[in-house]
């Protein structure tokens, strides 16, 4: 029998000279040159072995036990991995795309930022191995064998239309992983870190979702029909009306507003003035991290340094405020008017600004050490600015890395030695745009608009 598990069936031990004999011939298959032969690795052992960055392309792995085995970089698009043991696996920016994973075990495993499109891993059935070595069904009873990538590491990973239902994925670390459109009918997600996921279009009917965090995922068009969400941490998730009416959210933790908690927004504001203008001394410091603020008007308000960590701020007036050095990380700023304010060395990592109008704001630099001239860039990593409109403002120096910003408006801005490693500049409006010194390695900008030549 084979289940992807410890009690496994005994796997032979491949050497190195038979493995290097079998990758040369499985290359020489998929440039389909004389002598080629696809890689039957089928229910070997290829434990603890440095496979990084190999093509393994269409190769056969199924029920191999790959233990702690490093596959980093690899490509495994299309391979057969059915059951095979891939527990502290080393899969970090691997390529599996359409890979057959049914019934393997992930347990421990690193798949951060690797490629998982289109990959199934759904539940297989144990398997009989006949005398030829060929696998088939058994025979008597099929027993189920469900795929589990538990206290698995799969940070920014693309599992866009994976298919992952019945899998137990439980005190997973998937943060920032792109899930759009991806099938997790009765997965068990308890106590998993779900925290930034684009889970567009999902599948999570009957999923077991207790305890997990998902503060700053995007739940839009997701299917929540029976799920569990008891003590899950919806606080800063991006839901729209429709799916939300679907969900049954009663014991989940959400956003509440100021009223519901006792807190008096205007004083909160006047002390955090008094707070600002005594350097610390008197006052009190405003922390309004997770709370609901949508819609409520801050503009001219006095916010620097402020707590707003996966606020709920969408469609809130912050025109012409002042928030240099807040934390605004993982917030919820959809079609927020953000017109002339003072963002200067904020912090809005993760946070969705999808339609907001940040026109003529200033997003660029503090100098927090008068005596050093020490500058503190704004943090906008993994911010989502799709259709922002960022006319004419200063982004000077910001970190803007893996940002999004598909059909925004930069016209005029200021992005002089801004870092946009793996930004999506799609469909971007760049016109007049100063990027002199930018950094825009690995950078979407295909169809950006107005873009210097090169860029």
């Amino acid at each position: 029998m084979i289940s992807g598990r410890e009690s496994g069936p005994d796997r032979s031990r491949i050497t190195p000279a038979e493995l290097q004999g079998i990758i040369g011939k499985h290359t020489a298959f998929l440039r389909r040159q004389p002598g080629g032969v696809r890689a039957n690795l089928k229910l070997r052992d290829l434990s603890h072995l440095d496979l990084s960055g190999l093509d393994l392309t269409d190769a056969d792995l199924s029920g191999a036990k790959l233990f702690g085995t490093r596959l980093s970089g690899a490509t495994l698009a299309n391979a057969n991995l059915y059951a095979a043991d891939l527990r502290l696996a080393n899969l970090e920016k691997a390529d599996l795309r359409k890979a057959d994973l049914r019934g393997a075990c992930l347990r421990g495993a690193v798949l951060s930022e690797a490629i998982l499109v289109d990959t199934d891993l759904r539940d297989g059935t144990i398997m009989h191995v006949r005398k030829n070595g060929d696998m088939s069904v058994h025979e008597f009873e099929a027993v189920p064998v469900h795929t589990e990538m538990s206290v698995a590491t799969i940070r920014a990973a693309d599992m866009t239309r994976a298919r992952v239902s019945n899998a137990f994925i439980m005190q997973t670390d998937m943060t920032d992983c792109i899930l759009r459109g991806a099938k997790f009918v009765r997965a068990n997600l308890t106590n998993s870190n779900l925290t930034g996921c684009d889970l567009q279009g999902a599948d999570l009917r009957d999923a077991n979702l207790t305890g997990a965090r998902l503060s700053g995922a995007i739940l839009t068009g997701a299917e929540l029909a029976q799920t569990k969400f008891t003590n899950a941490i919806l606080v800063g998730a991006i839901i729209d009306e429709m799916t939300r009416r679907s969900a049954s959210l009663e014991d989940a933790v959400l956003a509440k507003r100021p009223d519901e908690t006792g807190l008096d927004l205007v004083e909160v504001l006047a002390q955090h003035a008094v707070w600002v203008d005594s350097g610390g001394k008197e006052g009190a410091r405003a922390d309004l991290s997770t709370l609901d603020l949508s819609g409520i008007d801050f503009s001219g308000a006095n916010l620097s340094a402020a707590l707003l960590h996966c606020a709920t701020l969408a469609k809130a007036k912050l025109v012409g405020a002042t928030l240099a050095m807040a934390d605004m990380s993982l917030a919820d700023l959809r079609e927020a008017d953000l017109t002339q304010a003072d963002l200067r060395g904020a912090s809005l990592e993760r946070a969705t600004l999808t339609g907001a109008n940040m026109t003529r704001a200033d997003v660029g630099p503090v100098q927090i050490q008068s005596a050093t001239g020490r500058l503190w860039s704004a943090n906008l990593t993994r911010a989502r600015m799709d259709q922002a409109d960022l006319t004419d403002a200063i982004l000077r120096r910001a970190v803007m890395m893996q940002a999004s910003l598909t059909g925004a408006t930069l016209s005029g801005a200021d992005l002089r030695e801004a870092k946009l490693v793996g930004a999506d500049l799609a469909e971007a409006n760049c016109h007049g745009a100063n990027l002199d010194g930018a950094d825009l390695n690995d950078a979407r900008t295909v169809t950006a608009i107005g873009l210097p030549p090169g860029r």
